[in-house]
């Protein structure tokens, strides 16, 4: 972490229903804060000044930058979200620029997945490799590439965008994301992770599937990218001990074996990832 003395950096991840925020020194997160946010409303300063609410409380004269994690489509250049899910009022919101002309300290946006592949980057098992893909499995599937330390530039913040890869009758997110024990067992995740504790053999056979499905995904994004390590995050990855095997099975057919000699796939386990992730956007813009 390349900070000094008490410099600080202010961390914000924004979800559909709530607001975290954290400061981030040198050593890691010092502090957090949650806070709901009034998402259903139709005027958008109001989600925006829930935001604005949760950065004062942590503000003060050590910091050097604000980061905001966001989930959906981000100019970057601009800072700029627009469409964020669960935010219907959320079209086109200039948060850069809200928060700059407020607070007088650079602000960075970027979409949640580009955090959390960053916060791996910085503070997770990213911090020794300079090329990867965090990989974040919940309620759909998302990823960050790092490429040489950094986030890999692109033209719209689209990159990584692999759940939306057609696959079989659909999309891989639709495999490869709680939207698959959902839609073809009737069930959401948490659900099924109960059931195969207790050995119900439907849900371990639903577990074997998705590690298959995964698998090809992952097949497909060391195509796409070749990284050396993927990293997979969100709450589904919680429940990797029962689709690891089957996902390892899948990818051990790569039509390059070679590539598999110095590849891996590991699951995190930091916390408050999301949150030093977007602090770690004035590092990674910075070049820091």
């Amino acid at each position: 972490m390349n900070l000094s003395g008490n410099q600080t950096l202010i961390g914000i991840d924004l979800g559909g229903t709530k607001v975290a925020s954290g400061i981030v020194d040198k050593t890691g997160l010092k502090d957090i804060k949650h806070q709901l946010i009034p998402a259903q409303s139709k005027d958008p300063m109001d989600v925006t000044n829930s935001i604005i609410e949760v950065v004062e409380e942590l503000f003060d004269n050590t910091v050097l930058g604000i980061g905001i994690g966001v989930p959906g489509l981000v100019d970057r250049e601009k800072g700029v979200a627009f469409d964020i899910q669960n935010i219907p009022s959320w079209k086109e919101v200039h948060l850069k620029d809200i928060l700059e002309d407020k607070f007088k300290v650079p602000v960075f946006l970027d979409n949640d997945a580009n955090c959390f592949a960053l916060g791996e980057a910085k503070f997770g098992d990213g911090k020794d490799e300079k090329d990867f893909v965090g990989l974040t499995l919940g309620t759909g599937m998302g990823a960050g590439i790092i490429k040489d330390g950094y986030l890999m530039p692109d033209a719209h913040c689209g990159s990584g965008e692999f759940g939306n890869i057609p696959y079989l009758d659909s999309i891989y997110e639709d495999y490869c994301s709680g939207k698959f024990f959902k839609e073809h067992y009737g069930e959401n995740g948490e659900v099924m992770v109960e059931k195969a504790k207790e050995g119900d053999e439907t849900a371990m056979n639903a577990f074997a599937e998705f590690g298959k499905h995964l698998g090809k995904a992952i097949k497909t994004i060391m195509l796409a990218v070749d990284p050396r390590k993927i990293i997979i995050g969100g709450s589904v990855a919680q429940s990797k001990d029962y689709f690891e095997k089957s996902m390892w099975e899948t990818i051990k057919d790569f039509p390059f074996p070679g590539a598999l000699n110095d590849f891996d796939v590991v699951f995190s386990d930091v916390k408050n990832i999301a949150v030093l992730g977007a602090a770690s956007l004035y590092l990674d813009r910075n070049k820091v």
